[in-house]
């Protein structure tokens, strides 16, 4: 019971002050109308208990599951098994990821079925497949991630001067949401356990981080790729804006109920293989599959309940307080909103608990959560905020972003600390979950329909892009910080 009063109170304080914020919004400048503020507190409470008890089964059961994993195929020594079953791992977990499931749905209906959202889920999932092999193999024959992201990303930015703007958003937004509630926390945990079984405790450290990033980049090449085979041209896509007078209060939330019961439940099932196979293969003692299988069952509960609160309660909340925003005409004033939306918004979203603590574990503290959800705050905060400028000011486009922000990002490698290289590219993939993909994105979909000249599918979809790219930046500045720290500490104990 003190395990989950300290997850509520930790949730609590994470999505209070997005709550707050929205309240203040009601009775101020976008009145949202009683039945919809209403499914919006209904929805936070939700997100409160569910995220609360998905959290407790990520530590009880998929955390253990994907270390065990990591570690077994590892001790194989089998080149040709640990390729397969990461081909095999990568493939289940991102093809039931529920934020690619929620991007790719809204893809399916923005496009009117002209970008099918099965045809996102199953591309995406074969790019990550390939990437989590590939991050496999880094790990166990020690190639510097820096080399490795360099590479990547400069075959991405070559593969992105053959594809159109609208699959340029949609490839690097795929990217984010594929990482999400859970994969990070099983690619996480499939990492630390392959690279537990190092001698070298610094090496083991390093690359605990960094498979995300990795896999992250197949997601965005595989959607460039669809888009270059295909030849799509540019189109136009619809949004429907949902109106108070047209939502009800606890109708919304048992009409989704079945669907999200459905989406659950095939986002776990390929975990429960997986354990079936692993129990098969080394048979767990009863002490620990029990365990593992008590994890599972509050994950199912809690992200069953935490998917219900984030779609019944707060998508349409946040395309009628972007569209509401817009329409006030004050370019500055939806840019500081899109800000401080950012800001607050990220530090409920589950992959970033996972992250974060898990970053605090594996550098016995040195790296303080703290610290690391200040940066990401700030950087997701920027990144709203410039998706907002995008929207406003005709003449800028995502690549102008991406571009010279990722340049950046491969720059600061080289200057950062090794451990900060896999931890900053991690966190762009984390910060793009599903709290992300459903209020933001609405949010910045509203705001694009409310302003003239603006392209739902262009400058809505790119702001996941946008916003999987500046906690990158972010993290690498503070590792830059942490650098110097170090190398002050070193200099004092040698004085002393």
């Amino acid at each position: 019971m003190n395990l989950f009063s300290e997850k509520i109170r930790e949730v609590l304080f994470s999505v209070a002050p997005i709550t707050i914020i929205v309240i203040l919004f009601n009775f101020t400048i976008t009145p949202l109308g009683a039945p919809l503020l209403l499914r919006f507190l209904i929805g936070s409470i939700l997100i409160i208990l569910g995220l609360s008890l998905f959290l407790i089964g990520v530590d009880l059961g998929v955390a253990p599951l994907g270390s065990l994993t990591g570690s077994s195929l590892a001790k194989t020594n089998k080149l040709w098994l640990i390729i397969v079953g990461g081909f095999i791992l990568g493939f289940v977990i991102s093809i039931a990821e529920p934020g690619l499931i929620v991007l790719a749905n809204q893809v399916d209906i923005v496009t009117a079925g002209l970008i099918s959202g099965i045809s996102i889920v199953m591309v995406v999932s074969v790019g990550l497949a390939i990437m989590l092999s590939f991050g496999f193999l880094r790990i166990v024959y020690n190639v510097p991630l820096s080399r490795v992201l360099t590479v990547l990303y400069g075959l991405t930015f070559l593969l992105a001067l053959f594809a159109s703007p609208e699959f340029l958003a949609i490839s690097f937004d795929a990217s984010g949401a594929t990482t999400g509630v859970l994969a990070v926390p099983f690619i996480l945990a499939l990492a630390a356990g392959i690279s537990s079984l190092k001698k070298d405790s610094k090496a083991s450290e390093n690359d605990s981080f960094g498979l995300i990033a990795v896999v992250s980049v197949g997601a965005i090449m595989s959607v460039l790729i669809m888009s270059i085979i295909l030849r799509t041209d540019s189109f136009t896509g619809a949004f429907e804006l949902i109106t108070p007078q047209k939502s009800g209060i606890i109708g919304p939330f048992i009409h989704i109920m079945p669907v999200i019961i459905r989406e659950t439940f095939l986002s776990l099932l390929p975990l429960l293989l997986i354990l079936l196979v692993f129990q098969r293969l080394f048979e767990l003692n009863r002490k620990t599959l029990a365990k593992i299988f008590k994890g599972f069952l509050y994950s199912f509960i809690g992200l069953f309940i935490f998917l219900v609160g984030v779609n019944a309660g707060f998508m349409d909340v946040g395309s009628i307080v972007g569209y509401s925003i817009a329409a006030f005409g004050n370019k500055a004033l939806i840019i500081i909103f899109g800000f401080i939306l950012g800001v607050v918004t990220i530090l409920a979203e589950p992959a970033v608990y996972v992250l974060t603590h898990q970053i605090e574990d594996v550098t016995s503290g040195y790296v303080r959560r703290k610290s690391v959800l200040v940066a990401l705050s700030v950087g997701v905060g920027f990144a709203v905020a410039l998706s907002m400028i995008r929207i406003l000011v005709p003449g800028i486009q995502l690549w102008h972003y991406l571009l010279p922000g990722y340049l950046i990002s491969i720059a600061l490698i080289y200057f950062t600390q090794e451990l900060f290289v896999g931890i900053a590219f991690d966190a762009g993939g984390v910060a793009t979950g599903p709290v992300t993909a459903t209020f933001i994105l609405a949010f910045t979909q509203g705001v694009a329909e409310s302003i003239e000249g603006a392209s739902v599918i262009i400058d809505g979809f790119g702001m996941i892009a946008t916003v999987a790219l500046t906690p990158i930046i972010a993290l690498q500045v503070l590792g830059y910080f942490f650098k110097i720290k170090s190398r002050k500490e070193g200099l004092l104990r040698n004085e002393q």
